[in-house]
């Protein structure tokens, strides 16, 4: 994802800045919708694991993203704490 995009990027709802989200808390997001039990801030299931994905900086929301576009609309984040397994980084 381009450099300048991520910087001007920040979640809708809190103005939170976003970044990419890395390969262990990806795999666990992943496991728990292969696990069906992710759901969206609207609270429509995620069927589809992510290849890609934006977290806010605060780590409680994560965005998809899909061919390379990040989707930032509010009902689709995805809450963090629905994962009690979700790894936290400072």
């Amino acid at each position: 994802m381009d450099k300048r995009l991520l910087d001007i990027l920040c979640c809708p709802v809190s103005k939170t800045p976003v970044r990419l989200m890395g390969e262990l808390p990806l795999k666990v997001l992943n496991d728990a919708i292969r696990a069906g039990d992710i759901v969206t801030v609207s609270g429509t299931s995620v069927h589809e694991p992510l290849t890609e994905a934006l977290i806010t900086t605060d780590q409680k929301v994560i965005y998809r993203v899909q061919d390379g576009i990040p989707v930032m609309l509010p009902e689709e984040g995805i809450g963090t704490t629905q994962m009690s397994d979700f790894p936290r980084t400072s």
